[in-house]
């Protein structure tokens, strides 16, 4: 998941052009010219948020929020209703919350789709707008930025005619990224794909793909069933997020169907717990699960803006250097413009991938508990998460601090 090199501007120099441009553009072009701001300089997230004096918007890249200009509250209103219109919410339901999407943004010569998340606050209406990757980001498996080891194992991972593949971790960490590279890769014309979703957020040309309904009663569970009976060979779930749905999948993947999907865990050996405490027997989860990857998000130390230098004992320690290595080299961000002042630019996946053999079945199936699971796929070769991160640091593609942020992630499993 190594980041594409985007066009950045200085926060200053895009928030005097957008400050200049309110005085004399309607509001409605200042929505628009938003929202393309927003895809140029890489942001994942727009947050227009109700102030006592009109409205702050702030553009989240490579995972922090920058203030980038404030609007004041006689053009905050328009802006607001134009953004509503786009995402065909009613723009006179100002107290209940509203989803929508505005489709098809051109943006340097692609189609770009937005999400668009509405909610009342004490000062007014908040918008948060998630802004869709392009979808040619990530074509391939090699993309994501995997090691040439874990790269190996999730290619034999996708060969399996059937069985249970999990991506986990928390929320942000690009779980979804990673699973439609997952589905490209199989997306053959030889092979029956359907995703089932909530929401369907990119378009995947020759799989089928189902929105789940809630309302109207298109549940996961429901959906689930109806796709079994369509001869599929590669099912893709969005996310495990109940019992029913887990019980489906597990099955499924028994019986001939390859089935991908995420799941809230926060390594890969607790998410074998996670199906524990979603009722599944251990003995079908050791039947049905062939592998999980853990993956997290960490930033990248902006080319442009940069310092190495040796590191210290302290870090030599984290690195699990010799004490009196005199030849490593590791690097930190100097902040600039070009970074946002942050000494970062892009952020890439670290993963962590459990392959799941006859010894790990036989842990599963012993119930073992996450702790010894987990030693079992180490002993069986497994790179942890802190292992990735590590390697991260010594190739110079990020900090010794992300380092530090990815052990206490880990110390707290």
């Amino acid at each position: 998941m190594a980041s594409k090199s985007t066009s950045r501007v200085e926060n200053s120099a895009l928030s005097a052009e957008l400050a200049e441009l309110l005085s004399v553009v309607e509001p409605g072009a200042i929505a628009d010219l938003v929202i393309q701001r927003a895809f140029t300089h890489g942001a994942t997230d727009v947050h227009m948020d109700s102030v006592p004096a009109g409205m702050r918007i702030r553009f989240r890249i490579d995972g922090l929020l920058h203030d980038i200009v404030p609007v004041p509250s006689d053009k905050a209103s328009n802006i607001i209703s134009r953004l509503k219109v786009l995402a065909n919410m009613d723009i006179t339901d100002r107290r209940l919350p509203q989803d929508g999407r505005i489709s098809s943004t051109h943006i340097d010569g692609v189609d770009r789709d937005v999400r668009v998340g509405t909610m009342s606050t004490i000062y007014g209406e908040r918008i948060v707008m998630r802004m869709m990757p392009d979808p040619s980001e990530f074509s391939d498996l090699q993309s994501l930025g995997m090691y040439e080891d874990q790269f190996g194992q999730v290619e034999n991972l996708l060969k399996a005619p059937y069985g249970l593949v999990l991506v986990v971790g928390p929320v942000g960490a690009g779980k979804t990224t990673t699973l439609y590279n997952f589905v490209a890769s199989l997306n053959k014309p030889d092979r029956s794909i359907v995703t089932i979703e909530d929401p369907v957020e990119r378009r995947l040309p020759g799989a089928a793909q189902i929105q789940v309904d809630n309302k109207s009663g298109l549940t996961f569970p429901v959906a689930l069933r109806g796709v079994l009976r369509q001869d599929p060979n590669v099912m893709c779930i969005g996310e495990i997020r109940d019992a029913e749905t887990a019980r489906i999948a597990c099955r499924a993947a028994t019986t001939g169907v390859l089935v991908l999907s995420t799941l809230h865990a926060n390594d890969t050996s607790s998410a074998v717990d996670v199906l524990r405490q979603f009722g599944i027997p251990s003995m079908l989860i050791a039947d049905s699960l062939r592998g999980v990857i853990s993956q997290r998000l960490i930033h990248r130390i902006c080319e442009e803006s940069r310092n190495e230098f040796a590191p210290d004992e302290t870090s030599r320690k984290l690195l699990q250097l010799p004490p009196d290595d005199a030849s490593s080299k590791i690097v930190e961000g100097v902040p600039a413009d070009c970074n946002f002042q942050t000494g970062y630019a892009g952020r890439t996946a670290i993963f962590e991938t459990m392959i799941v053999g006859r010894n790990l079945r036989e842990a599963i199936n012993g119930d073992a508990p996450a702790f010894a699971i987990l030693d079992a796929a180490l002993a069986d070769g497994m790179i942890s998460l802190e292992e990735s991160a590590r390697r991260r640091v010594l190739d110079q593609t990020t900090s010794i601090e992300e380092l530090k942020r990815i052990m206490v992630d880990s110390s707290m499993a």
